[in-house]
C-alpha cells in the first residue's frame, strides 16, 4: 500500500481517487489481515475491490495489488 501510494503521489495522484484494485493473495487465509491493512488507508468510500488466490510468481510474495486511479 505505500508502494502504490507513492506511485500515485509520483504521478500526481493520490490514494483518495483510486476507483478499482485487485488484490492477490498467496494465502485466502491472510484476508482479514490484509483488509485490515487496506482500510487503513481507504478510510471512507473505499475504491471497487476485487481479491483472489493465486499461486505468485515472486518468490516470497504474500501479496500483489493492482490500482487504477484518477489523475
Amino acid at each position: 500500500m505505500k508502494n502504490i501510494e507513492a506511485i500515485l503521489a509520483a504521478a500526481g495522484s493520490r490514494m483518495d481517487n483510486v476507483v478499482r484494485t485487485t488484490v492477490y493473495l498467496k494465502n485466502v487465509s491472510d484476508f482479514a489481515k490484509m483488509n485490515a491493512v487496506y482500510g487503513s488507508y481507504f478510510k471512507t468510500n473505499p475504491p471497487a475491490r476485487s481479491t483472489v488466490g493465486v499461486d505468485l510468481p515472486a518468490p516470497g510474495a504474500l501479496v500483489e495489488i493492482d490500482a487504477v486511479a484518477l489523475k
